[in-house]
């Protein structure tokens, strides 16, 4: 249960970091292709701890 708090924590912080940075170098192709690629990540790490905190209990 604390991994997946854990893990959900990071997530959200990898997520809220790229969807910053996506925004803030909007006009630069390349940013926003790496920026994106974190945002995803970030996401289904977010996704995938939420699910395992979920089907744990």
């Amino acid at each position: 249960m604390t991994i997946g708090i854990i893990g959900l924590v990071i997530g959200l912080l990898v997520l809220a970091a790229g969807l910053y940075y996506l925004a803030h170098e909007k006009n630069d192709p390349e940013s926003r292709k790496i920026y994106g690629v974190i945002s995803a990540v970030g996401a289904v790490l977010s996704l995938a701890m939420l699910l395992k905190i979920i089907f744990a209990a």
